[in-house]
């Protein structure tokens, strides 16, 4: 996975640093605090999860939290929404492929 869908970005003062973060298992690269599904963006990866019920892709939609289809574990939690979450270093991402409620 090493391509790279990002814009060129200006000359600034402030120098950003890219870290590394796991998808599905293969090692990606991110900027830190960037949200997750931007940085999946970046390098390619449209697809996070499928639906359980019709197996079809799911990515980002609205990007703003509002529809849920971006949805991922994220370090263990489950359906973390990634548009809204930040990157942090050795931040691990994994598709899931169903609505799950913990204790339901």
């Amino acid at each position: 996975m090493a391509a790279n869908f990002r814009l060129p970005v200006a000359e600034s003062s402030e120098k950003r640093e890219q870290i590394a973060f796991t998808f599905n298992g293969q090692q990606v690269m991110g900027y830190e605090g960037e949200p997750i599904a931007v940085a999946l963006w970046a390098c390619g990866i449209k697809t996070i999860r499928s639906c359980g019920a019709t197996a079809q892709p799911r990515g980002v939609y609205c990007g703003i939290g509002h529809c849920y289809e971006c949805r991922a574990q994220v370090d263990g939690v489950a359906n973390v929404r990634t548009c809204m979450t930040p990157l942090s270093r050795g931040t691990s991402v994994s598709s899931s492929s169903d609505w799950h409620i913990e204790g339901a």
